[in-house]
């Protein structure tokens, strides 16, 4: 059986399964639709969220960007474990307590305004379509390389699958749809990761092996992987970070933009009893550590192999013909994802650091005029199996995994963007009086269309999958945040300081990354390029939603000091939601 078969045979099998399950967990209330009943076992919702949380920028980005930029990219591991922690020790299980549907809801009710409510829903849904871009864009990935179509086209299938379940399940559908999808893409993780930690260090946990003696050499695995790395112009994979400033912020970013992402808090609301949302949080965290203790080997490992794929005899030998490279790598040229160009004409894949000025004379010796081979990030962990010669069978299970991963992220986000827009913006402003089925059939529309300004966005996404959801996450971190910590933690604040707080924390994080990434996003709309040399402080865009929240926090607690107290309900609100009484009724499933 050809590659391409076993292929279209896993990815094809879990689809039918996603759709299958949807189909049988049809939503037929808005209940069931936003929230699945509020029946859901908190050991089920712990693998929903665990799906919903590890993402294509988890599956396929993360490892990939630890890969280029080693322990400095380990602050993708740090921010969004870190900020999963805050999420569901601080804000989940209190948010949970009030009982809403929705994050605006809950920003509309504790702050008493309609207002503070709709600026909320703009919030969610900015960061929920900029986190959607970064999982199509992932998507689009994965389909290109294991469907053999062109990366638009993998898109628009990943887009189709997305419409089917989740407009027609809802929250429903996609919790057991998310349950499916984690079993299949911590499984296509791992099963690699072993097989290759095998090969490399003979340890089977991917995690000790990263830090085992490599076999072929006899040294330590990432002693080997500095050596070779530096010995082509890069700096040592395990070296410091020379901007802390920007490390710290960015991490920050990360945790406090987790905490603040509504498709994640909305999972919290689907299980019976306030307990049981603690209990799902816990289940999460063993679930999701399943994959971020794996990362970094992965990450390390498949750095190695592809530079010793290139240099098979070592750095100071000559580097492969490309007449001979491997198969995998002539299969994702034809996507684009690596790019050769043979600079010196002497029909040999020179990778390395051409940017080094301190290596361009050892360069210049070797008669190399330039780096010749382009490797997105993104790649890395989908070509993993195929790097280390794999059984097909494996390679099969990585395709399913990595869309598995993109398109449960995406349905919990679309998910989000139509409940803010149904249940926050028409039912909640602009049609009260709205029946439920008119409801539901608002949630449906509101949720194709994000699908499709999704899909058209995700084909020119400004950066790596996991770029573009570290924006996502500089916005919620920005906007949301704040609100919700103010509105649990604070009597104080009222509804004037949170709504201006919310805009200038949007609109100040906003500008900054569209001056670097592009006025919304549009590819060449840029006012400076986004290098470390423009950046003001040395604080890139992806870092930026930490500056942020300080100015949302500032601007809401400076407006509530001069304008009046709330409302003495509203502070016992407050109050009943850090000790509650309660909460509303459950289905069963």
């Amino acid at each position: 059986m050809s590659q391409f078969a076993i292929n279209l045979l896993f990815v094809g099998g879990s689809f039918l399964l996603y759709i299958g399950i949807a189909i049988w967990a049809k939503a037929g209330s808005t209940s069931d639709f936003y929230v699945a009943g509020g029946g859901v076992h908190p050991v089920t919702n712990g693998m929903a969220i665990g799906a919903d949380w590890m993402s294509a920028a988890s599956f396929i980005s993360m490892a990939g960007l630890i890969a280029a930029g080693g322990y400095a990219n380990s602050t993708f591991l740090m921010g969004w474990t870190g900020g999963y922690v805050l999420l569901a020790m601080l804000l989940a299980p209190y948010l949970r307590k009030f009982g809403k549907f929705t994050v605006p809801e809950f920003i509309g009710d504790r702050y008493y305004s309609p207002n503070a409510r709709l600026v909320a829903v703009i919030c969610l849904i900015v960061a929920s379509v900029t986190y959607v871009i970064g999982q199509m864009a992932g998507a689009g990935v994965a389909f290109s390389r294991f469907l053999e179509v062109e990366a638009t086209n993998g898109l628009i299938i990943a887009a189709v699958v997305v419409f089917i379940y989740a407009v027609l399940g809802g929250m429903k559908g996609i919790t057991y749809t998310q349950v499916a999808q984690y079993c299949v893409l911590i499984v296509a993780y791992t099963i690699p990761a072993v097989f290759i930690s095998l090969q490399l260090t003979g340890n089977p946990i991917p995690g000790l092996g990263m830090f085992s003696t490599h076999a072929e050499s006899g040294m330590p695995l990432l002693a080997k992987l500095n050596q070779v790395v530096t010995d082509l112009g890069f700096r040592e994979y395990t070296a410091d970070v020379d901007n802390k400033l920007n490390m710290v912020l960015f991490t920050l970013s990360l945790m406090i933009g987790t905490a603040g992402l509504p498709h994640v808090i909305i999972r919290f609301f689907t299980v019976p009893k306030v307990a049981d949302a603690r209990w799902s949080g816990g289940w999460a965290l063993v679930f999701i550590a399943l994959l971020y203790l794996t990362a970094p080997a992965v990450a390390s490992m498949a750095r190695l192999n592809l530079m010793t794929t290139i240099y098979p005899e070592g750095t100071a030998a000559q580097p492969i013909e490309y007449d001979q490279r491997p198969g995998w790598i002539a299969t994702w040229e034809e996507t684009g994802l690596i790019t050769y160009e043979d600079k010196n004409n002497d029909g040999r894949i020179q990778l390395y650091n051409d940017k080094n000025a301190d290596f361009a004379a050892t360069a210049s010796e070797r008669g190399w005029e330039g780096n010749e081979m382009v490797v997105n990030n993104d790649i890395l962990v989908l070509a993993n199996p195929e790097i280390a010669n794999l059984p097909g069978w494996v390679i099969g299970l990585i395709a399913a995994g990595g869309l598995a991963a993109a398109l449960s992220t995406a349905a919990g986000l679309l998910l989000a963007i139509s409940s803010a827009v149904s249940h926050d913006l028409i039912k909640g402003r602009l049609n009260p009086n709205i029946s439920e089925k008119g409801e539901l059939m608002a949630a449906r529309i509101s949720m194709a269309v994000a699908i499709v300004v999704a899909t058209w966005l995700g084909a020119n996404p400004p950066g790596f999958a996991a770029q573009v959801v570290a924006l996502a996450f500089g916005i919620a971190a920005a906007s949301l945040f704040p609100a919700l910590m103010m509105g649990i933690f604070s009597k104080r604040v009222n509804n004037v300081g949170a709504t201006l707080g919310m805009l200038s924390g949007l609109i100040f994080t906003l500008v900054y990354i569209f001056i670097y990434k592009g006025w919304f996003f549009i590819p060449g709309t840029n006012n400076l390029a986004d290098t470390p040399e423009n950046w003001v402080l040395g604080i890139s865009p992806l870092s930026i939603g930490a500056i942020g929240a300080v100015v949302n926090f500032a601007v809401a607690f400076a407006v509530s000091k001069v304008t009046a107290e709330p409302p003495v309900e509203i502070q016992e609100l407050v109050e009943s939601v850090r000790y509650p009484r309660g909460a509303g009724s459950a289905q069963d499933h």
